[in-house]
């Protein structure tokens, strides 16, 4: 055929053309925006959670600094004020050994609470794919029919 048509029953060729081709079917575009807004909360709900957890960490985080901290004045004071130096041996032992059990629980509890914020954020993007591909499988069987 040759463009430009010469005629209108070129066009009409054209149509016939159109007419005689297995397009697939439009989508809904209602659902589809449907489906995109959906998207969007889940991913805000997401990145809410994962901010708040890391927000919590961070906290978290400072509430051991200072408690460390004061724990660690306290022993110098303690430190000070014994003269024996078997006293004082003794005594450094048993707050290494302290500082090391709290320090270890820390980092425990810190990863506790990363891990439970990623969990939550990674789990309502999983249960949105799968709603998502819920959609994507019904769109398909309705246009089916």
């Amino acid at each position: 055929m040759a463009f430009p048509p010469k005629s209108m029953a070129d066009f009409g060729e054209f149509g016939k053309m159109f007419a005689d081709m297995k397009l697939p079917a439009m989508p809904d575009m209602e659902a589809f925006v449907s489906a995109s807004r959906r998207n969007m909360e889940t991913l805000t709900a997401a990145n809410r959670v994962a901010l708040e957890g890391a927000q919590a960490v961070a906290r978290r985080h400072m509430e051991i600094v200072q408690q460390s901290m004061a724990e660690m004045t306290e022993a110098v004071r303690a430190m000070s004020s014994m003269e024996a130096p078997q006293a004082k041996a003794a005594k450094q032992a048993e707050l290494l050994k302290h500082a090391y059990e709290r320090a270890v629980t820390n980092m425990k509890e810190i990863s506790d609470l990363i891990q439970h914020s990623n969990a939550e954020a990674v789990k309502l993007l999983n249960n949105r794919f799968t709603e998502a591909m819920d959609e994507v499988k019904a769109l398909a069987d309705k246009s089916k029919g």
